[in-house]
């Protein structure tokens, strides 16, 4: 940083050698005019009326004007006025920094120790600290004498340079005169919109929006040149702005919060959905297979009750009912009618394949076995019937 202006801050008989540096700085993109026609840079001179001459900035003063008259002014004479001379920061009063309007609050200046031995700067930032005040002085900058308060911020002294009181307009609206009634509904409701959006200031989070586009449409200028389609470059229509003034507005304070609570409670009411349907799918997918080890094991009962006789088969139908998993039996509960049809379907096919046994081998030993067979599997129904209380 360069210092700006060199002073001393008077504080009593205590002098206080500082220099003054602009605490803030415009990082805003800078742009010029030009001729819309040709891109020819338009550029301002200072001409003269009288003699229609270019004037350098050096052989330019300064006049006041009224009631028709003008009075010149040299940069000597202007010089010669003892406030522009001076270079004192005089502290005048040490008042509670809640009473600064933050209105009056123009620019800020930070303040650094010029000479050898800071021992009277550090003095009076402690003083500052210990007594929680801040500084009210006056100086001359600029051409202007100014007001200013005296702060710290972070173990440096700030000097912010305040309006004049008659430089702060006085806000006078008739529409404000009118006597509104707010609900206590209406309150409640902004309040607790209020307490949804608080949190600590930090102003790292927040990004100037528009520097931000205006590089991206620069950058995008560059590499397409006349063809850059602007709804392409920032995803939105050009010219999109406000939806208007709201009319109904505690459907407005409803929508907010909704907005700013609403979405965690949607979220996690709509993840305790899908649980349960993915809960219901699982045991969806569970009962297949059981169904399908129960007509496995059926079909392997009824093969070897075909071999053994009927005797032999009732055995493994229970053996196979038993091995049954619990999740099966309580899906097969569930199922009934669904298990009924497929019996019904299976015992269909199985005559029809028993038909054909007992045609192809004209014998009456096929026909025993078929015999045997269907005996099997009434039991087996019984079975599915007597389970279905449990």
């Amino acid at each position: 940083m360069r210092a700006i202006w060199k002073g001393a801050i008077a504080f009593g008989l205590v002098n206080v050698p500082v220099k003054v540096y602009s605490a803030t700085e415009d990082h805003d993109i800078s742009l010029h005019q030009v001729h819309n026609a040709d891109g020819g840079r338009i550029r301002y001179q200072r001409r003269c009326e009288v003699c229609s001459e270019v004037v350098d900035y050096s052989d330019i003063e300064k006049a006041f004007e009224e009631d028709g008259r003008t009075v010149v002014l040299s940069k000597d004479e202007l010089k010669s006025i003892p406030a522009e001379n001076s270079h004192e920061i005089e502290v005048v009063q040490f008042v509670p920094s809640e009473q600064l309007e933050p209105m009056m609050f123009e620019k800020s200046y930070y303040l650094e120790p010029d000479s050898k031995s800071p021992k009277a700067y550090v003095l009076l930032r402690r003083a500052l600290e210990d007594t929680d005040r801040v500084a009210i002085v006056q100086f001359a900058l600029r051409e202007k004498t100014r007001l200013g308060a005296l702060r710290i911020k972070d173990d440096v002294l700030v000097l912010q340079s305040l309006l004049w009181p008659d430089e702060v307009r006085e806000a006078s609206f008739p529409s404000l005169e009118a006597d509104i009634r707010i609900s206590a509904q209406e309150r409640d409701m902004s309040a607790a919109l209020v307490e949804s959006m608080a949190a600590d200031f930090e102003p790292d989070s927040f990004t100037d929006e528009y520097q931000v586009q205006l590089r991206q449409l620069i950058d995008a200028k560059l590499e397409q040149g006349e063809s850059l389609d602007t709804e392409e470059t920032f995803g939105v229509e050009a010219g999109e702005g406000g939806k208007g003034e709201v009319i109904d507005l505690m459907e407005a304070l409803k929508r907010s919060l909704d907005r700013k609570r609403g979405g965690g409670e949607a979220a996690s009411a709509g993840g305790e959905s899908d649980d349960e349907a993915d809960a219901g799918d699982e045991e969806t997918e569970t009962a297949k297979p059981a169904r399908r080890q129960s007509g496995t094991k059926a079909a392997a009962s009824r093969t070897a009750a075909a071999k053994t006789g009927t005797d032999d088969a009732k055995p493994a139908a229970r053996s196979s009912a038993k091995s049954t998993p619990a999740s099966a039996k309580s899906t097969a509960s569930k199922s009934t009618p669904a298990k009924s049809t497929a019996a019904k379907s299976t015992a269909a096919k199985s005559a029809a394949a028993k038909t054909t046994a007992s045609k192809s081998s004209g014998t009456g030993t096929a026909d025993t076995k078929a015999s045997g067979t269907k005996a099997e599997a009434k039991p087996a129904a019984k079975t599915t019937r007597a389970r279905k209380p449990a």
